[in-house]
């Protein structure tokens, strides 16, 4: 085993078989399964509901029967995303895991430790003999990465617990109190064709390199968007050159900002040799323009064989037009809280199949109005354009509580095992918190993680020094929880 001799050995072990296990959203049977069985094998009270949320009691060590009991929460699920140059199946296929330079990575592939290392850290204490612990209520959620389906889902009184402790946090300094909402949107473009004329070439343009990431954590630092970037160089090759546009695609995440993306274009034959110089120009610009950013971007032609039909040329300048005219990025900071994003957009996801052309984004906010306001905009942007649009999967955020009780022990409990107080934050992605307290309202709540860097993008990587601190804290805070009716100290 690659990870053997890694610390805490029991995380260690369960992280390395989740990732021997395919669990990509939508895909978490085998997951599941692993879980529940794990829980049925050490004899614990072990339930999967309807939906495939699976939960474990774990009864109090000796002498703390009388601690608060608290619900460890982590979802079952990873973000599939990979370079494109590789074969890579996430529901078939485990992932290659190495080490380097203090981190743990996959090959080509996300890592899976959003939040793979939350649910090992859950494992590993459902197993271990000598952590302390009051009552412990393990939650494992499905499908959090495309949709929250499982939170969602979570019936009243699933989680019977005082506090939850939610393991989806990504930097080990810092204790998340609250996060954004969010909401998806869509864009369906009824496709208009016309035969591709006479006398054209064709050539497949490809936008590769980028960095992606989380598009709710990365938003705000620039970086380049592979659909918006396509869709500014395409609508400069038709308008200068008449080209016509047979497909565009790109992305493939709801939550992580595009990586990748590729059009099939047709020009004259004799305007070929000036339409590759000019998409040469335009790379050069974006380099510049991403400088200090986002400095991977590859963008290549590749002759292609001409297609029988191209999107009819009107209908495609005014869909490419909704594109480039689409919110992207960072909408509005939040005017209370110093460098937190309050609304944003992520665009995606374009796609083409034989009847539509469709535009998905990822819309975020931690405010209601903010949310409302800005699929308000889209919606009539999109009309105008003459998309047929839809908004769905709404999600409310986590009202920020910075003074709760399992804040005051974490905050306690820090400086005695790392030397060091913790940052309080609110971060704008997407936590199941505000989803749980919905439905289980009362729970004191708090997020904390190791330190991961670049989710939802196949640089993934997770600190292993920072997993041994993570394990170290929530080990000395279950020790540290009161007993029923007691509040820590303020």
């Amino acid at each position: 085993m690659i990870l053997d001799n890694l610390q805490p050995a029991l995380l260690w072990k369960h992280f390395e078989n989740i990732c021997a296990i395919p669990h990509p959203s939508k895909h978490e049977e085998k997951i599941v399964e692993y879980v529940k069985n794990f829980g049925q094998s050490l004899g614990l009270e072990t339930t999967v509901d309807e939906t495939g949320n699976v939960r474990i009691v774990k009864p109090a060590t000796t002498g703390f029967e009388s601690k608060k009991t608290v619900a460890l929460q982590a979802h079952l699920d990873m973000v599939p995303q990979k370079n494109s140059a590789i074969k890579h199946d996430f529901t078939k296929d485990p992932l290659k895991l190495r080490i380097e330079e203090g981190h743990v990575k996959a090959t080509n592939t996300t890592l899976g430790a959003d939040n793979g290392i939350g649910v090992a850290s859950i494992l590993a204490l459902l197993e271990s003999k000598e952590v302390k612990h009051g009552e412990i209520v393990a939650v494992f959620t499905v499908d959090e990465e495309t949709g929250m389906t499982g939170a969602f889902n979570l019936k009243p009184g699933f989680i019977n617990a005082d506090i939850l402790i939610n393991t989806d946090s990504e930097d080990e300094n810092e204790l998340i109190v609250g996060c954004a909402g969010g909401i998806d949107f869509s864009a369906h473009f009824e496709k208009k064709t016309a035969p591709a004329p006479a006398g054209q070439i064709a050539y497949t343009i490809f936008i590769k390199g980028l960095k992606g990431g989380h598009s709710g954590i990365d938003i705000n630092l620039g970086r380049g968007n592979a659909n918006v970037l396509l869709a500014r160089l395409l609508a400069k090759v038709v308008k200068k050159f008449e080209a016509k546009i047979a497909s565009f695609d790109g992305g493939n995440m709801r939550n992580a900002i595009p990586r990748e993306a590729h059009a099939l274009v047709t020009v004259n034959a004799d305007l070929a040799t000036d339409f590759l110089v000019f998409v040469k120009r335009f790379f050069k610009a974006y380099e510049i323009e991403l400088k200090g950013l986002d400095e991977g971007l590859n963008i290549s032609c590749k002759l292609s064989k001409v297609p029988e039909n191209i999107l009819e040329p009107n209908f495609a300048y005014e869909m490419l037009k909704s594109v480039t005219c689409c919110p992207n990025g960072v909408i509005r900071m939040e005017p209370m809280l110093e460098n937190i994003v309050q609304t944003s957009t992520n665009l995606s996801i374009v796609e083409t199949d034989e009847k539509e052309i469709r535009i998905h984004c990822l819309l975020r906010s931690s405010s209601e109005t903010g949310k409302a306001d800005l699929v308000a905009a889209m919606r009539g942007l999109f009309t105008m354009f003459g998309a047929k649009v839809s908004s769905y999967g709404s999600y409310p955020g986590w009202k920020p509580s910075v003074n709760s009780g399992i804040t005051k022990i974490f905050k306690d409990v820090y400086p005695m095992v790392l030397s060091h107080a913790p940052e309080i934050k609110v971060i704008h992605a997407g936590l199941e918190c505000g989803i749980i307290g919905n439905s289980h309202p009362g729970l004191d709540m708090i997020s904390f993680g190791p330190t991961i860097r670049h989710p939802h993008s196949p640089d993934e990587m997770v600190s292993i020094e920072s997993v041994l601190n993570y394990w170290k804290v929530l080990l000395a805070v279950l020790e540290n929880i009161p007993g029923t009716g007691v509040n820590p100290p303020v």
